[in-house]
């Protein structure tokens, strides 16, 4: 760059020159920095755009990484709850990088325009729950004087925006006082209102705490020492063996409901879900766990129209033998939902013991799993295909969902029956070109076996194509599980059941299941169950009104 002229050195110039001199100069320095200026903005706009492009491909690789967790082959084999958790974390992730990503933009538009023009995109609209109470708050200017000296301003309109709130949890005591009454003459005895009747007699907690309790394990998954560290932490240092102690006693008033909701499923129903899974539980004599497992047994006939509720109930037994299915389904005729598991198989032979022979119906999606578990890494063409023949009688299942058993049947006779047929042809015809002991030719040999549990739900409308609604009905107390590591004894684990009975019923049937296990406990500790134990069931709870407010009238 040239050195800029020093005009001292030649004083004889004219002043008219000088100027003209000087202002030259002002303009060749105002267009040097405005070009650096733009130089510079434009440099910033280039890393701007850099960062914007790295973080768009970071989210796209996040999105597919999403979607091949949640749908792609290897979600069904992986446990749902270590699903859920993978999903939960990719979700996070996605929602950071689209955070970054909005900032960037931001800068970009900022940069290229000047704060007065520089207007923010609207977010879209999140409605939150109308019942919510809203509490508002009016923030007014500092002044509403005008300006111009005729007065107050007056008020045109307004801007009003929704942020959600939390009240931390509370505990209190409630304080129950009975005044004594008597004759001041000495002429009656005393009169004193009853005391009220306590789930709980000679114990701190009200009703409404157990059921926060219960409700914080068995559907939060938080195990009562958690629940010891947090009620510390707001100055209630309740022993987690308390804790305990309020859960086993409670569990076992709860007992008879569980057992009277068991017999309903069994006797109001032809079609039945079945399915276990483990529960851990710790075995004293030896200081080791031993396996458990918790049997779901499950009544939905929402698939086909019927008139009566669902409901889940959960048995508790040390083992997986057929002998405990025998002894859950005593009394029950029809058929029942299975994942072809052995222990099941007895139930359909005439020498079965609590009824008649059962008619099993075999999982669908049980069968599909096995297959895709059996795929090898480099792909397989016969497990693709039989993918693509399986959803086809998904697509018309979807279609038929709902509607009456006659029409469910006749419509599955017509379309599913010849999808059916082909399918076990085709799949009697790739078995042969695959070893039997491979992975591929065990799961081919799964379902080929089965074919007659299979079948069943082409000719019964009441039942469906597999037991998937079990199994969802059963990742609850899976996770209770996973959190708890085990039960600490058999008695644990059939409280455990019984808890996750009431709190599953409630959540199939729409029930909000804190209120009714407060409304339950409270009508237990006033002798309802000797009244009629019928009403007590989750599916024949009505919530108590809710009372007006002044921001919500009339909810």
């Amino acid at each position: 760059m040239s050195q800029p002229l020093d005009l001292s050195q030649y004083p004889d110039l004219p002043p008219e020159v000088v100027r003209a001199f000087e202002a030259a100069q002002f303009e060749l320095s105002v267009e040097r920095a405005a070009r650096l200026h733009e130089q510079a903005v434009v440099a910033e706009k280039e890393a701007f755009i850099a960062e914007l492009k790295e973080l768009i491909a970071k989210l796209e690789g996040q999105v597919g990484q999403y979607r091949h967790a949640k749908f792609g082959p290897k979600s069904e084999k992986l446990d749902p709850a270590q699903l859920e958790l993978a999903l939960e974390d990719l979700e996070t992730a996605i929602a950071e990088t689209q955070a970054q990503i909005a900032a960037v933009e931001e800068k970009i538009a900022a940069s290229a325009t000047t704060p007065e023009t520089m207007t923010r995109a609207p977010r879209k609209a999140r409605a939150l729950p109308d019942h919510l109470p809203r509490i508002e708050r009016v923030i007014e200017p500092a002044s509403i004087g005008c300006p111009c000296g005729c007065g107050d301003m007056v008020r045109i309109g307004e801007d009003k925006a929704e942020r959600l709130d939390i009240i931390p949890a509370r505990y209190q005591v409630i304080v129950t006082i009975r005044p004594k009454y008597a004759c001041p003459k000495g002429r009656a005895g005393v009169v004193q209102a009853k005391a009220p009747a306590h789930l709980l007699e000679g114990s701190w907690p009200t009703e409404a705490l157990l059921a926060h309790v219960a409700l914080a394990k068995h559907s939060e998954h938080m195990p009562l020492n958690r629940q010891a560290v947090v009620m510390a932490r707001l100055g209630v240092p309740i022993d987690r063996s308390v804790l305990a102690d309020w859960l086993g006693r409670t569990g076992a008033l709860i007992a008879p409901v569980v057992d009277r909701m068991a017999a309903l499923l069994k006797t109001g129903s032809s079609r039945l879900y079945m399915d276990e899974t483990t529960a851990p539980v710790l075995d004293p004599g030896r200081g080791k766990t031993k396996t458990g497992y918790l049997w779901a047994m499950l009544r939905d006939d929402r698939g086909w129209g019927g008139p009566l509720p669902p409901g889940v109930v959960f048995h508790y037994r040390p083992g997986r033998s057929g002998d405990y299915a025998d002894e859950i389904l005593d009394g029950f005729d029809g058929t029942i939902q299975v994942d072809a598991y052995g222990g099941y198989s007895h139930l359909a032979k005439p020498v079965r013991k609590g009824g008649k022979p059962l008619a099993l119906a075999f999982c669908w999606a049980h069968g599909r799993r096995k297959l895709i578990k059996a795929k090898p890494k480099k792909g397989s063409p016969i497990v693709d295909e039989a993918l693509l023949r399986i959803a086809a009688l998904y697509k018309v299942e979807d279609a038929i969902r709902g509607s009456a058993p006659e029409h469910r049947r006749t419509v599955r006779q017509e379309l599913s029956r010849p999808l059916v047929d082909a399918f076990f042809s085709w799949l009697t015809a790739q078995a042969a070109r695959v070893s039997r002991k491979s992975d591929l030719g065990e799961a081919m040999a799964y379902m080929l076996r089965r074919q007659d549990g299979f079948r069943l739900f082409l000719d019964d409308g009441h039942v469906d194509i597999d037991s998937n609604l079990v199994e969802n009905a059963i990742r609850s107390p899976a996770m209770n599980r996973r959190n708890a590591l085990f039960a600490g004894h058999d008695e644990g684990g059939r409280s455990w059941a019984r808890f996750a009975s009431l709190i599953g019923t409630c959540k199939i049937n729409g029930v909000e299941p804190y209120g009714y296990l407060v409304d339950l406990f409270t009508r237990l500790a006033n002798g309802h169950l000797h009244k009629d134990i019928d009403t007590l069931m989750p599916w024949a709870y009505v919530p108590a009104p809710k009372l007006e407010t002044a921001s919500n009238p009339g909810k």
